[in-house]
């Protein structure tokens, strides 16, 4: 009989533990019993996602809660209980995912020329033009010419304009025209903000039943696979949202993503999200579209979103339209600034959020300039948080009822990172060798190399079910049962 092991937020040669401590704080945001947090084998060095901030504490306690969630959800379908490993290394590559996805050899640039910090009169502007909209709204902002080229030229114009404004001149405006743009905050600065105000005042993961339902009680499921059978309709796009449905696809969900045919997907960041899901385009501008939804909510069981409050409401998706189709649905929303606030209704991705939030100040670089967490750490930590609580709420329902939301945003996991989460002592192992948690397979794409699973389940899948499928190539339906 092998030892369990140690209680999370035990001490460790007399020191307090920050990564199981973060794990204990995680699994408290989603409300799971504290008991449960014993199940989780923290390994592998700390400090492999190195910063000044807890980043490696907060990726593995993100993906330890996720594994917690679906071993209640496991339990809940007849499995029993046991201890799930979440190796630092395994994490730390996959939260820096999209450096090492490779196409038959390939490698991908994260970032488009015209995503970056810039100088400006009295600060730094981070903005993002990495999809061809933004783009265009950011340089009629700055009255250059869409049609030009992304070369050295471009960049040098677009570093005047903005050059010659003030920080928060160039937020307004671009943000006024639907672009991406945030003056580069303090830690201070932000948390003076409204909309930190509003932040502060939401919980990490709001999970809640706002409609009544009968309990359904979830029949037995495969091993590792606590989610088979599940039907989830995926509305999210770029990576928090995608990364949180693409675990739950993991563990057996048949996972359908749904786009609009006008908002066509990057493909690297479809290759590297979007494995083990199926793929397909709805116009619901269109009445067959529209008809096609409905008939595809009809027989969901969780409907995932990621986009602004409010901004799919015109097409009858808020949780209380989508429950008229399914009143049990559990409906998992994820945003970047809150519910709240008045920021909520704005568009923005992690590394706005960053650098708004003061984290970008907090790691500035020893030349002075903004400095960047090593990963994407908001998007990837919020999209475990999100399909843990997906998973709870499942759980939950099969036990006690009712029709679960979720609610969690980019800007408040910032905000878990700067000021809840323990500092442990500054540590740097610096970034893993991916090979060992790295996999090789064909794919319609090509030969496709991507990051592994962080964590799996005892008796689950160590690899994604299937690669990718081609973006929008799958019929609207679900896979027959």
């Amino acid at each position: 009989m092998t030892a369990g092991p140690p209680p999370v937020g035990a001490m460790i040669d007399g020191m307090p533990n920050p990564t199981t401590d973060a794990i204990r704080s995680a699994w408290a945001a989603l409300g799971g019993d504290p008991a449960d947090a014993a199940a989780v084998r923290p390994t592998g060095p700390a400090g492999v996602l190195p910063a000044r901030l807890p980043v490696t504490d907060l990726a593995v306690a993100c993906v330890a809660a996720a594994g917690l969630a679906a071993l209640e959800l496991g339990r809940a379908r007849g499995a029993g209980t046991e201890p799930v490993t979440v190796d630092s290394r395994a994490v730390a590559v996959s939260f820096t995912s999209d450096r090492h996805l490779r196409v038959d050899g390939q490698a991908f640039s994260g970032f488009a020329p015209l995503s970056r910090f810039w100088p400006a009169a009295d600060g730094w502007v981070r903005t993002h033009a990495n999809y061809p909209h933004h783009r265009r709204r950011l340089l009629a902002t700055l009255d250059l010419d869409p049609a030009r080229p992304d070369d050295e030229a471009l960049v040098a114009s677009v570093g005047e304009r903005i050059g010659a404004l003030p920080a928060r001149e160039v937020e307004q405006r671009v943000t006024a025209a639907d672009g991406l743009a945030v003056a580069a905050r303090t830690p201070d600065g932000w948390d003076a903000h409204p909309q930190a105000a509003a932040v502060a005042a939401e919980p990490l993961v709001r999970l809640r039943a706002d409609a009544p339902a009968a309990a359904r009680p979830a029949p037995l499921a495969p091993a590792g696979l606590p989610a088979a059978g599940v039907r989830v309709l995926d509305l999210t796009r770029v990576i928090a949202g995608p990364v949180a449905t693409r675990f739950l696809a993991l563990l057996g969900a048949d996972v359908l993503r749904v786009d609009s045919p006008v908002l066509p997907e990057l493909e690297p960041q479809h290759l590297d999200t979007d494995a083990g899901k199926r793929s397909t385009l709805l116009d619901l501008g269109r009445d067959a579209d529209r008809a096609r939804f409905a008939a595809l909510l009809a027989d969901a069981d969780v409907v995932v979103t990621g986009y602004r409050p409010g901004a799919l409401d015109r097409w009858g998706l808020s949780p209380e339209a989508l429950r008229r189709h399914r009143p049990d649905l559990v409906v998992a929303r994820l945003s970047a600034w809150g519910g709240t606030g008045p920021w909520a209704g704005r568009r923005s991705f992690d590394s706005l959020v960053q650098a708004a939030t003061g984290i970008a100040e907090v790691e500035r670089r020893p030349d002075g300039t903004p400095g960047v967490l090593p990963a994407q750490a908001l998007d990837h930590g919020t999209g475990y948080l999100l399909a843990a609580a997906v998973l709870r709420a499942l759980a939950l329902r099969a036990g006690d009822g009712g029709a679960w939301t979720a609610d969690l945003s980019l800007a408040r996991t910032a905000r878990w990172l700067r000021h809840e989460l323990p500092a442990g002592p500054v540590t740097a192992a610096g970034p893993p060798d991916p090979g060992p948690w790295c996999a090789e397979r064909d794919s319609p794409a090509g030969r496709l190399r991507s990051a592994l699973p962080p964590v799996t389940l005892p008796g689950g899948r160590r690899d994604w079910a299937s690669p990718p499928t081609r973006w929008g190539g799958d019929p609207p339906a679900w896979l027959t049962s």
